[in-house]
């Protein structure tokens, strides 16, 4: 019965020691993450690590590492750590060394600023391989979880009623402290620990009503200056026409400090109350990505503390005017309707862009009669909004714009399905820059590697 079987002896010594190289396959991921990290510059790492001490680990094993990490869900700096053991890729990429979760989780923090520049290199790289070729390009974002609850937040109504009370508190233990009059308090209560933990959380409170202080007045500056470019342009189409605007004249922002509902989050300040499509309001930061329609590879990328996406246009464009020119420009950009504003559509042409912003919702399952209808007469100007709108009528123009949704959306799938990367482990607003940087740049390793073996 046993001669059907092939044998298990787990106990057999290897007649040669065994070889890394042998056991991964030759177009694995993880190798083509190791040869391209050996590629990149990483000088600037390296000169911030002294003599003193231990020898450190080299910075592109551990660059490697985070990058194949994220790449393939594993994030966790303990869960890497644990892997350096488990997985025959991990101990690849690792070189059979085990730095551990401190280690890891260090460098990430340490390292964070320098991973815009190691973005840009790594899509030199995919030029050089002829991976991206960059003419057209999609705008897109979504709301990616911050590392905290939003049951974490605090309403400034809520923070005035808990900074009078424990003030109260306070006060009352205080009198019990000079009395020395314990009686009224159970034998396991002591005064000046109660004082200082009121006092502990009244130092929070007051910081978060600061914040929320500051954020209404930054909030009231914006108004007051939307509100004085708005009579500016009132004033511009009055001299124009000969004769004053009909309707209400607008009325100046008050500054009425800051809504009872205003509220800053406990765990991590810097993070916002934002409305997610699947799980309604959460805790998060606003993820944004500029995408090449040819390649699917991600060119720019920014993280926005605001919900709404109309201002995050101008960041995209600026980010990509940097870019090397190695790399190249986009020729035309599409974008959904919340990006729809005149400025941002004077802004691309600044820039040399021709946008397709959708000027509105589009509605479903149209009649065949409206998919293919012609236009009307093109407008007068070639830029603008109704020169965009005429753009977006055509045939051309709906094709290109057809193929938006099946580039951006495409890529935040993977990230948050196939990466699995829903939530951001670091706080506060740089740092989640940084770690933003670190998932696309595991995004377009990924994703270039798709492609060579695509090519292959």
């Amino acid at each position: 019965m046993s001669d059907r079987f092939r044998s298990v002896d787990r106990q057999m010594p290897y007649l040669m020691p065994p070889s890394l190289e042998e056991w991964l396959p030759e177009d694995h991921l993880a190798r083509f993450v190791v040869e391209t990290v050996e590629t990149l510059d990483t000088t600037v790492l390296e000169k911030a690590y002294d003599r003193r001490g231990s020898d450190a680990y080299h910075p592109k094993m551990l660059l490697a590492l985070l990058f194949y990490g994220y790449a393939t869900g594993t994030y966790s700096s303990r869960k890497i750590e644990e892997a350096t053991y488990d997985s025959v890729a991990f101990r690849y990429v690792a070189d059979n060394q085990h730095p551990d979760h401190d280690t890891i989780c260090t460098f990430r923090r340490r390292f964070l600023e320098e991973l815009e520049g190691l973005f840009v290199q790594i899509l030199e790289v995919a030029v050089e391989m002829g991976l991206l070729e960059v003419g057209d390009v999609a705008l897109d974002g979504t709301k990616v979880k911050a590392n905290a609850s939003k049951h974490k937040a605090l309403s400034y109504e809520r923070a005035c009623e808990l900074e009078e009370q424990l003030t109260e508190e306070v006060e009352e233990l205080m009198e019990k402290a000079e009395e020395a009059d314990d009686e009224d308090l159970p034998d396991e209560t002591s005064v000046p620990e109660e004082i200082a933990r009121r006092e502990k959380r009244l130092e929070k409170i007051r910081e978060a009503k600061q914040t929320i202080e500051e954020r209404a007045r930054e909030r009231h500056e914006a108004e007051k200056a939307a509100y004085e470019d708005k009579m500016e342009k009132r004033r511009e189409e009055e001299k124009r026409a000969g004769r004053k605007k009909p309707g209400p004249k607008p009325e100046p922002p008050e500054d009425t400090g800051p809504e009872p509902d205003d509220q800053v989050n406990l765990t991590d300040e810097e993070s916002r109350i934002m409305h997610t499509s699947e799980n309604g309001f959460q805790q998060a930061y606003n993820a944004q990505a500029t995408v090449c329609m040819n390649s699917h590879l991600i060119l720019e990328g920014h993280l926005s503390q605001r919900a709404n996406d109309k201002q995050e246009l101008e960041p995209a464009l600026q980010k990509l005017d940097q870019l090397p020119e190695k790399v190249g420009s986009p020729d035309r950009l599409a974008a959904d309707s919340g990006y729809y504003s005149s400025g941002n559509a004077r802004a691309c042409e600044d820039h040399r862009i021709t946008p397709y912003i959708s000027t509105g919702r589009e509605e479903h399952n149209q009649r065949w009669k409206k998919r293919f209808s012609a236009p009307e007469d093109p407008p007068e100007e070639e830029s603008g909004l109704e020169a965009m709108a005429y753009r977006l009528e055509t045939r051309e123009g709906k094709d290109f714009y057809g193929r938006r949704k099946g580039t951006a959306e495409p890529v935040f799938g993977i990230v948050k399905e196939v990466m699995g990367i829903r939530q951001f482990l670091l706080r506060g607003l740089q740092k989640v820059k940084g770690e933003w940087a670190l998932i696309r740049c595991a995004f377009n390793l990924k994703r270039m590697h798709r492609l060579l073996g695509q090519a292959a």
